[in-house]
């Protein structure tokens, strides 16, 4: 080299990296033709690490500090370039800059529902999304595992690939951990919690710590959701006949306001009546308390017969019972009672 080149040769005495970027997680000095001068100062803020890679393999690692770059402080560097003595004149070597801070809000989600095993209802599939915050710590690893030779390596590049990995430790750790899915919802927190141990050593092959995994929602499809609002709205009424005994309560009165008032129910008056008959019976039983056997008559020639129950005058105080109730309207009893001294007058 003549003495003009090496005169207009440019040395490096001061490197350094000021993250102008957001978001940038490895930098790597421009170098070009330029060489990093003997006693260089390196200067590797907080929240920062450097990297010394020679022709491909990791050497000597920085943390936050300044440094003059010697043999003493480059012991790697020094022993791949054999350096047997105080080395004096310039040196290539490639620097990378690593941001250790931490990476706060990136998002996480189900692009597709995840089908897994559910001891309450057999299988299911369900979405879930959040948030999670992570830093780099092991600068040497992330080079040799993400980041490689490119010049800028962003969170954003890293996302997919984080996302990826959330989702499928979400599948394995919810489909073999034999939580129901009611008891994750009603505790998301635990979930988190389950989320974060699961993750923290996928992440730590990355260079990564995991700081935070939080669950903001866990959903079922609709379908399911319906099935499991029917089963608590079950679980809430209790006992069945008792229910059902009050459906039918309810029913009458709204039976009656369609046209033909009570007997619409049915084929006529007759079907209506005896709705409200079989109704009253089965509330008189359910309230009621057992009767005493009644003694038997002396003479069964003189016992009166009993009234069918087809007898007008049985439907009208049947009837008359619903009205004290308040299970039909005066309007609905007036209209019944008209037919039937209307079937019995002729």
């Amino acid at each position: 080299m003549g003495i003009g080149s090496f005169i207009k040769k440019q040395f490096i005495d001061i490197l350094h990296w000021t993250e102008e970027d957001d978001g940038v997680l490895a930098y790597r000095f421009p170098m070009q033709d330029m060489e990093i001068q003997n006693g260089a100062s390196l200067t590797v803020r907080d929240s920062q690490m450097a990297v010394f890679v020679n022709e491909g393999k990791v050497a000597d690692v920085f943390g936050p500090g300044q440094y003059k770059l010697t043999t003493q402080t480059l012991p790697v560097l020094t022993y791949l370039k054999n350096w047997d003595k105080l080395f004096e004149s310039p040196f290539k070597s490639d620097l990378y800059f690593f941001s250790t801070r931490i990476q706060l809000g990136r998002k996480w989600g189900t692009p597709q529902p995840i089908t897994i095993r559910d001891q309450d209802f057999g299988m299911v599939r369900l979405r879930a999304f959040g948030m999670y915050s992570y830093k780099l710590v092991d600068p040497k690893l992330f080079y040799t595992e993400v980041s490689g030779t490119r010049e800028i390596y962003t969170r954003d590049d890293l996302e997919v690939q984080l996302r990826n990995l959330v989702v499928a430790t979400m599948t394995s750790t919810l489909g073999g951990g034999g939580v129901p899915f009611l008891d994750m919802a009603a505790n998301q927190l635990l979930m988190a919690d389950k989320m974060k141990e699961a993750l923290a050593d996928a992440f730590a092959k990355y260079g990564l710590a995991l700081d935070n995994f939080a669950v903001e929602n866990i959903s079922l499809p609709e379908e399911l959701q319906k099935a499991i609002d029917t089963r608590i709205s079950m679980g809430m009424i209790g006992n069945m006949q008792t229910y059902t005994q009050y459906q039918t309560a309810n029913a009458i009165p709204l039976a009656a306001q369609n046209e033909g008032g009570l007997a619409g129910i049915g084929a006529g008056l007759g079907a209506g009546v005896q709705i409200g008959q079989v109704m009253a019976q089965t509330m008189g039983q359910a309230t009621a308390a057992p009767a005493a056997p009644v003694a038997p008559v002396a003479s069964a020639a003189v016992a009166p017969a009993a009234p069918t129950e087809d007898a007008p005058e049985a439907r009208l105080e049947k009837l008359k019972g619903l009205l004290d109730k308040g299970l039909i309207s005066q309007a609905d009893f007036d209209n019944a009672k008209a037919e039937i001294l209307k079937k019995l007058i002729g």
